[in-house]
């Protein structure tokens, strides 16, 4: 484009001075300074496009390293224990002793519900159990007497033995008293609710002042937050890979940000499903992470990584440097010349990351891993490594400029103070 615009320039003055030879136009300056001013702008345009043919590029080595093989998927968190909390009696609800969000521990109060009743029906149980051991102890007296009657043949058989059955009768119904009393001792306690597991609550359904029953929706949900698990699934060829991994011993699983790079949570696979998704060729995997800092939260989608082997000393590139043609898969590796030269290399592994080479280029080469649009075989380029420091520019310095006085002012810095 710019050898276009020259060409163009060079026509046109050639016009210029055609004219003024014949005297159609007169310029200020002669012929021979005209030709050197367009000889000097053919120089300036052959050597930026010079610098042009040199394509900057950013460039990465090849390493031998021990890479991780690993698996993704897309999975959603669940919580390992959910509870609705129920009245398991009936009354009016007292008191609410906890907020909405709150973090219980298993056993702590809930809430109150009004206990008068039950309490009652509890110290009845009692009396009737004082009733009933008096009229035990009466009726062991007389056994005890009816048997020194019978001993010295003043008493007939069927007073002892009817004393004997009322003694008997009496003992089993102050077991039958026990086990009234215990149920109302139960009944009692239910009248304080009390968390059944430990974890977060959500937002209660019910305010103090409410009459509540047992077949009531609940008063609040409490889901454990620590640990957490997050379901998952993986195509049936990866099956053996995991159950391979498994066998090994605990199978590491990450839970990534939105930018699959950032690690959330660590934890390990809990289990596997025991058969495949016909319909979908996949297999369900749980994974339970520790949540320490309740990163993850029932329902949330996440980005599930597990690593299921190790190639030892691999050939990896960033995945960036590996292109596609016609051809397969090929990088560009930079010579010692500052030229590129397509390499074909055979693709084991990639992620969105690395990528693991089988064979194709040497160990520490140097690859393009960005400025791929112009480049071809023997193209030179300026490779720039992105992880070198960047030299601060120096300052160019600023040609005094002339005003319509002929007076010289610099341009920047402190403005002269008049006074």
């Amino acid at each position: 484009m710019l050898r276009k615009v020259l060409a163009l320039l060079a026509a046109g003055l050639l016009l210029v001075f055609l004219a003024q030879e014949f005297g159609l136009v007169r310029l200020p300056f002669s012929a021979g300074q005209a030709v050197e001013a367009t000889q000097r702008a053919f120089g300036r345009g052959r050597r930026q496009a010079e610098r042009i043919e040199e394509i900057p590029v950013l460039t990465a080595r090849v390493t031998r390293r021990d890479a991780p093989v690993t698996i993704d998927a897309v999975g959603s968190v669940q919580s390992l224990a959910s509870v609705v909390v129920r009245a398991q009696v009936e009354g009016r609800l007292n008191e609410i002793r906890f907020r909405d969000g709150q973090d219980v521990t298993k056993g702590d109060v809930l809430a109150v519900i009004d206990a008068r009743s039950y309490q009652a029906a509890h110290d009845q149980a009692v009396a009737k159990k004082a009733q009933d051991a008096a009229q035990l102890a009466n009726a062991r007296l007389d056994l005890e007497r009816s048997e020194k009657l019978n001993a010295a043949s003043f008493g007939s058989r069927q007073q002892l033995d009817t004393a004997r059955a009322s003694v008997a009768q009496l003992e089993a119904l102050l077991q039958v008293d026990d086990a009234i009393i215990a149920n109302a001792r139960i009944t009692l306690d239910h009248a304080i609710v009390r968390a059944p597991i430990s974890g977060r609550t959500g937002l209660r359904a019910i305010d103090a002042g409410n009459l509540v029953r047992t077949a009531d929706f609940g008063l609040v949900t409490i889901t454990q937050m620590q640990p957490i698990g997050a379901l998952f699934a993986l195509p049936q060829q990866n099956l053996a890979a995991v159950n391979t991994a498994l066998a090994r011993g605990p199978l590491k699983a990450l839970v990534l940000d939105a930018d699959n790079a950032t690690v959330l949570e660590t934890g390990e696979v809990e289990t596997l499903d025991n058969q495949v998704d016909a319909a979908t060729g996949t297999v369900r995997i749980r994974a339970v992470f520790p949540n320490a800092q309740k990163l993850l939260w029932p329902g949330q989608f996440v980005n599930i990584r597990i690593e299921v082997d190790i190639n030892r000393q691999a050939l990896t590139v960033p995945t960036a440097a590996v292109q596609r043609g016609p051809g397969g898969t090929f990088v560009y590796v930079v010579r010692d010349d500052m030229t590129v030269a397509v390499a074909p290399v055979a693709v084991a592994r990639q992620d969105d990351r690395i990528a693991i080479l089988r064979s194709g280029v040497q160990d520490s080469a140097r690859i393009v891993t960005s400025g791929f649009m112009l480049l071809k075989d023997g193209t030179k380029v300026k490779p720039t490594d992105p992880d070198a420091p960047v030299a601060d520019a120096a300052p160019e310095p600023q040609r005094p400029r002339r005003d319509g006085a002929g007076r010289s002012s610099q341009t920047g810095g402190a403005s002269p103070v008049t006074r």
